[in-house]
């Protein structure tokens, strides 16, 4: 880990991002290089080295080509073609890739469905890429029961061996047809015309808020991905690297994936994260690397300490969301010499990546006039970027809280190249134009962020999870950070909640505690008072006996905030800071009423 006294100079790490972008120096939108030639090329020149090292399976590289090929052959026949789209709902195995990229050979766009959608977000999801077929897992055929209606068009059922299914006019068996498909490449000429710049596949934002919107994600994006990510790790023959996240995301289906088909080396593929089975893999796979989610890691440090945990292969980490107490705490615990957070999104034209070690900072900006990103100061009182007289944004200076802005760049190189989504309407709401000069177009991460002196960028909220209490700004990342280390706490979420006749949000802290640990108020509320500032310490405390997370591991605040601190509408106990008496006491009429507080109003919020 480095320290501020011994952190690099800017050419120092500029020097070290460009020994890992050199490998996509030469990458343009209009490059005829497609992700599917990369397989082929894999297949060519590491044919019997693994690519996907799942439970007792090994697939190599020749292997996967092969399998993907007969997609591709399957698909052709069904009479799918160049620019359709499939729809594509399995869980975390091989097979998952396999399909995908066999679709890519032909040509075609799959959209990759979250597992969790059922009902109208999956009917959603489904309309808003117009696919004309679907693949589904035999293992998630249910969540198909979920829809209003029949799907509407053909449901081609892939199946585990063991599984038991039905067949009917709209659901088929995909197993005979790729039984019967050519294992041979597909002609070239089937995807004729297309370049790096057009999409590869559709994936789900993963928001809180809202339906999901489908975001196009690019050869080329997928491409430049893993060349930067495994060039950054220095990735080598005996390299191995971990996916426990799930596959129709980012994170997981597209890093991980292509830094292995850029570098010829394996990954080891987990149906879901395992904090069990976690070291064990490690160990039996030699597993070097691990792409990660910050609630991973936390689970993971959350096991009790046990003799030979720096006995292990893992030496190197890169992933986002990880807080600096889990960071230093993990890495000291368990060995790891490289972590590399970054900031960015599934549908971002810009890239963020801490290289330093530099605990906690989740990039650094060498030298800010050769990117495309700027930091808009923030107005709080107004959730709103600051304007000057003439309405254009004001810049942040070092350590001044903004927003993370990005300029959508023309020409055709692969900095500033936004694909937007498959919604026009949601492309446009995504970005902002005309702001510092006319005709500019910038996209709004959403992100809320500081710059020091030394050009380390530190994630501090999104916006909106900012919330302004007694006249100050409350970061929930921030208090969340101090309040997890209350000893027996498990998770711990904080939101701000309205309260009728104030002004701005009280801090809320929703919590959950390890079995057999109990809530104590007093001893909570003299270590909230301790290390928060007085404005920072939750109002309120709710007590959960779950966390309500999205699958990529992001806990939820918008359904909690619109329950507000009402027991009878949360339907769990609720607790209210007492000053005076020095503790948290339950929330009552009675109570509300001795300490100023109105009932909670659920139009309010």
């Amino acid at each position: 880990m480095t320290e501020p006294s011994s952190r690099p100079s800017r050419e120092e790490t500029f020097a070290r991002y460009m020994k890992g972008a050199s490998r996509v120096a030469g990458f343009t939108r209009d490059m005829p290089l497609l992700v599917p030639d990369r397989l082929e090329e894999r297949a060519a020149d590491n044919a019997s080295t693994p690519f996907i090292l799942f439970e007792e399976q090994s697939i190599t590289f020749a292997e996967a080509n092969r399998r993907a090929n007969r997609v591709a052959h399957a698909a052709y026949a069904l009479g799918l073609r160049r620019g359709d789209v499939v729809a594509l709902l399995m869980s975390n195995r091989p097979e998952f890739v396999l399909t995908w990229l066999g679709l890519a050979k032909a040509g075609i766009v799959t959209a990759l469905i979250n597992t969790s959608a059922t009902g109208s977000v999956l009917g959603h999801a489904l309309s808003e890429v117009k696919a004309r077929a679907m693949i589904v897992g035999g293992e998630l055929l249910e969540l198909l029961d979920t829809l209003d209606g029949p799907v509407g068009i053909p449901v081609l059922v892939d199946a585990e061996a063991g599984q038991i299914f039905s067949v009917d006019s709209e659901r088929k068996d995909l197993a005979p047809l790729l039984a019967a498909a050519s294992d041979e490449n597909p002609p070239k000429s089937w995807r004729e015309g297309l370049v790096a710049a057009d999409t590869l596949y559709l994936i789900f934002t993963s928001g809180t808020t809202g339906l999901p919107k489908a975001a196009k994600m690019s050869h080329l994006r997928f491409l430049n991905s893993g060349e930067m990510m495994g060039g950054l790790l220095s990735f080598g023959k005996d390299s191995v690297f971990y996916c426990v996240l799930p596959l129709y995301h980012g994170a997981g289906g597209m890093v991980v994936p292509s830094a292995c088909l850029a570098f010829g080396i394996p990954f080891v593929l987990r149906r879901r994260f395992s904090r069990s089975g976690f070291w064990s893999d490690v160990r039996r796979h030699n597993i070097t690397a691990m792409y990660y989610i910050g609630e991973i890691i936390r689970y993971l440090l959350a096991t009790e300490p046990s003799a030979g945990e720096r006995d292990h292969s893992l030496r190197k980490m890169a992933g986002a969301g990880l807080k600096s107490d889990v960071w230093r705490a993990f890495t000291e615990r368990f060995g790891i010499e490289l972590v590399i957070e970054g900031l960015g999104a599934t549908e971002a034209n810009y890239g963020l990546t801490n290289i330093d070690n530099v605990v906690g900072a989740v990039g650094r900006i060498t030298h800010p006039e050769y990117t495309n990103i700027r930091v808009q100061r923030w107005d709080f009182e107004t959730d709103q970027p600051m304007r000057d007289a003439a309405g254009r944004p004001l810049l942040a200076g070092p350590d001044e809280v903004g927003e993370l802005i990005a300029e959508v760049l023309p020409g055709n190189g692969v900095a500033g190249f936004f694909e937007g989504y498959t919604s026009q309407e949601a492309t446009e709401a995504k970005l902002a134009r005309d702001l510092f000069h006319p005709g500019d177009t910038w996209v709004r991460s959403g992100d809320l962020v500081r710059v020091d002196a030394d050009g380390y960028v530190w994630f501090v909220d999104r916006v909106g999870d900012t919330f302004r209490w007694k006249s100050e700004n409350v970061s929930t990342q921030e208090v969340e950070a101090v309040l997890v280390a209350f000893p027996g706490l498990d998770m711990v979420n904080v939101y701000g909640v309205r309260v009728p006749g104030t002004e701005g949000r009280a801090g809320m802290a929703a919590l959950k505690f390890h079995e057999g640990n109990v809530f104590d108020p007093a001893v909570f509320y003299a270590f909230a008072r301790e290390r928060l500032a007085s404005y920072a310490v939750p109002v309120f405390v709710r007590l959960c006996r779950a966390m309500d997370m999205t699958t990529t591991y992001k806990l939820r605040k918008l359904p909690f905030q619109r329950q507000g601190y009402d027991p009878a509408l949360i339907g769990e106990p609720v607790f209210i800071a007492d000053p005076q008496l020095g503790t948290y006491v339950p929330v009552t009429p009675e109570t509300l009423e001795r300490l100023g507080i109105p009932p909670f109003q659920k139009e309010d919020v």
